[in-house]
């Protein structure tokens, strides 16, 4: 069995026992999240599809932690005017373990 769920406006396909990483939530370590918004169920070969969600369905998860992910460097440069920018970014996540699909 697995959903597809929506949240941070990416979508992600979960199963049960899942680690996925997600846009920050603002949700504490060991904390639970329910995520409302399911787009699709797969339960053996029964394929439930919602329009645009998927009524009555939730998936919950548990915080496992907060980080940040690596660094890029975002570099601006214009030719033959001395002009250069070096600034370097860190994008947040949140790790969640899937534990149940209510469907």
């Amino acid at each position: 069995m697995y959903a597809i769920i929506k949240t941070g406006g990416k979508q992600y396909k979960v199963a049960e026992g899942d680690v996925i990483m997600i846009e920050k939530l603002e949700a504490n370590e060991g904390d639970a999240v329910t995520f409302e918004e399911v787009l699709t169920v797969v339960k053996d070969d029964a394929v439930v599809v919602g329009k645009p969600v998927v009524e009555g369905a939730k998936v919950t998860g548990k915080v496992e932690a907060q980080g940040k992910g690596k660094k890029i460097l975002v570099f601006k440069y214009h030719a033959k005017s001395n002009y250069r920018r070096r600034q370097g970014h860190r994008q947040p996540f949140t790790k969640v373990v899937i534990e149940k699909i209510e469907a």
